[in-house]
């Protein structure tokens, strides 16, 4: 039976070399899903090559969800050869005590080149034998005599392609690789924000309610440990808040819930063993389990261990880089102390600086709001409130006219508890101030009006997208193996959009996303419900990858607005926030090490990427492109408000 998969650190060696094995059960494999319900007794992994000298070389024991072996390719001669592995489960069936035993396998076919100084010459199509080429010595040049040149055969005739009889000639294969990387401490911090936006995607949250609203999905999320301080589930006490309006139950408990899913998985305390080690060793290029681990299969305490040592102890707290350079400063403020299950809902510290903040910092970035604000995420929902309310918008018919939601159904209750608690929710005007004072955007339109910003990032957009524009120009280099690619340009950049977001790190800095991040995940949710598909007649055929979005885009046709697809919208915020949130909590400030950027480059490349192609699909605006017009340069570091505006009026033009 399949099931299991096996990656290795190199898939071309040269004979001697050693390649590490890392094995894993597949979760998506029909056995896995069957045991859903079961309970682990025991995994055994056993791995198996033809040849060569592979530790360990009996099965290996482990409950681990990964196991590693080492492979030495010596005396197995060049070609293709495959390594196995079959991981052997056995199931506790907890109602009946019944043992289920079942093999997973897998493999991976690995290259073996021949060491110089020796040739291939093919026993059979499968496998290729080594055979000695004596080289003789070669005399000084001065001694060699003079001889004609030899007639060099046509090619394609008779003797084409054949080397003169009677000489040796010494074959090598010569091959230019890209720049080898050294490993850097901060790799740690970015596969925990990816982790950590992940567990936050609108997937997870939907599970997350489908298993707290609706008793549905047993494999769906449940709030970690640590939210669960003091025995009482948090959303049980955020729950028990009243809301003076009759008939909102359904929207306070839809309410509480999203704000446990974000407090719970929203920050850097993450379940290591959840990290895809596979995907990890892909974008870093090089097997994240250090040699001489005693147990390089637990690869969760390899990642805690990791962590501790990035975190930088200062003043009696650990902290993470950037915040241990702020803690320094502020060493005359006392730590508060942890709170109590006894006191912790009724008692604050009033002077000391909350030690979690300096490990556990929330990983929310403004700017995802911000990319699904300008998608018309919030102004659909806005839209639908208001016909719900059987209010038109202007003098003309509505398109919304039909919009009919029985109360028989629960979207009904939801969306009068939504509307009911409006008072209670972030204006568009109050998310367009911060917007400005993180990143200098503006929004267009009535509802918002002309700001008058105390403090605005007017240099960010321009820091930001140089800082993208030397990550192309990067890849370039680096692509190209003929350069070693320098990372200074790129360091520079980074350091300066690091600077950037710090000095937007106050006053709302700390609640102004999670709060928008809350809103607009229920505005997400309440939109994906089937009775938005029913009434608005969405395209089906669309393969959206979350299903409120075909919703905004049939609601944006309806009314005239940008016909940008919510998709890329939607790209540029989630790559966005973690291409921000990793310049943002690394301390490149006392960074001047260019291979921390070329790692930080690599690591992030497809953010990156994605980014850029979704800029230039919103916008127009291409930020790879190398630039020498002035006025187009400008145009670059303009508010992408200001171009989204200027295409709607070209669309309507048309």
């Amino acid at each position: 039976m399949s099931g299991a998969d096996i990656t290795a650190s190199h898939l071309s060696i040269t004979e001697g070399d050693e390649v590490v094995l890392i094995a894993s059960p597949n979760p998506n494999s029909e056995i896995r899903k069957r045991q859903c319900d079961a309970q682990l007794k025991e995994r055994v992994y056993t791995f198996h090559v033809d040849g060569g000298i592979i530790d360990p070389r009996k099965p290996l024991v482990s409950m681990a969800t990964h196991a590693s072996a080492r492979w030495t390719a010596r005396g197995v001669g060049a070609g293709r050869h495959k390594v196995s592995v079959v991981i052997r489960e056995t199931y506790v069936r907890p109602t009946t005590g019944q043992e289920e035993t079942f093999d997973l396998d897998g493999e991976v076919e690995l290259t073996v080149q021949a060491r110089p100084g020796a040739t291939t010459v093919a026993k059979s199509a499968e496998a290729p034998v080594e055979v000695p080429v004596e080289v003789p010595e070669v005399p000084p040049v001065d001694e060699i005599p003079e001889e004609e040149e030899p007639e060099t055969p046509p090619v394609g005739g008779p003797a084409g392609g054949q080397r003169p009889a009677g000489r040796a000639v010494r074959e090598s294969l010569v091959t230019l690789q890209r720049t080898s990387r050294r490993s850097t401490e901060d790799e740690i911090l970015w596969m925990v924000i990816r982790r950590s936006t992940q567990d936050l995607s609108f997937e997870n949250y939907e599970r997350f309610l489908d298993r707290i609203l609706c008793g549905e999905g047993t494999g769906a999320l449940l709030p970690p440990v640590p939210c669960q301080r003091g025995g009482t589930s948090p959303i049980r006490r955020m729950s028990s808040i009243r809301l003076p309006f009759p008939g909102v139950d359904a929207y306070r408990l839809l309410k509480a819930a999203t704000e446990t899913f974000l407090m719970c998985f929203g920050g850097v305390q993450i379940d290591f063993s959840t990290l895809d080690i596979q995907e990890e060793e892909r974008r870093l290029e090089h097997p994240i389990v250090p040699p001489g681990v005693p147990d390089p299969a637990d690869t969760s305490r390899v990642f805690e261990r990791l962590f501790k040592k990035y975190l930088v102890q200062v003043n009696g707290a650990q902290a993470l880089p950037y915040l241990a350079l702020v803690r320094e400063r502020l060493k005359d403020v006392p730590l508060s102390r942890p709170p109590s299950a006894k006191d912790m809902d009724e008692t604050i510290d009033c002077i000391g600086i909350l030690r979690e903040k300096l490990t556990n910092p929330l990983l929310v970035e403004l700017i995802w709001s911000y990319w699904h604000e300008e998608g018309m995420l919030a102004q659909a929902l806005n839209v639908i409130s208001l016909r719900f309310q059987n209010r038109r918008r202007g003098r003309e018919r509505d398109p919304l006219a039909q919009l009919e939601l029985d109360p028989l159904r629960p979207l009904n209750s939801l969306l009068w508890g939504y509307i009911q608690d409006e008072q209670h929710r972030l204006s568009v005007v109050r998310r367009a101030y911060e917007y400005d004072h993180h990143y200098g955007f503006s929004l267009h339109g009535k509802a918002v009006g002309e700001l008058h910003s105390a403090d605005r990032r007017s240099k960010f957009l321009e820091s930001f997208h140089n800082l993208l524009h030397e990550a192309i120009r990067f890849f370039r280099q680096d692509d190209d193996t003929t350069v070693i690619a320098d990372g200074f340009p790129l360091l520079n950049a980074i350091k300066e959009t690091h600077y950037m977001l710090a000095q937007g790190a106050h006053n709302q800095y700390s609640d102004m996303p999670s709060t928008a991040r809350q809103e607009m995940l229920m505005q997400q949710w309440l939109l994906s419900r089937p009775e938005m598909r029913e009434f608005l007649g969405t395209r089906v055929m669309v393969p959206y990858p979350e299903p409120w979005m075909d919703r905004v885009d049939s609601l944006k046709t309806l009314l005239g607005w940008t016909d940008v697809s919510m998709v890329h919208f939607h790209d540029l915020a989630v790559f966005g926030e973690r291409l921000l949130l990793s310049i943002r909590f690394g301390g490149w400030s006392v960074v001047n090490d260019p291979s921390q950027a070329a790692n930080w480059a690599r690591y992030w490349r497809p953010e990156v990427q994605g980014y850029v192609h979704g800029y230039r699909a919103v916008t127009g605006v291409d930020l790879s492109v190398e630039l020498t017009d002035r006025q187009r340069t400008a145009e670059r570091y303009l508010p992408p408000s200001v171009h989204l505006q200027n295409r709607l009026e070209a669309q309507r033009r048309r």
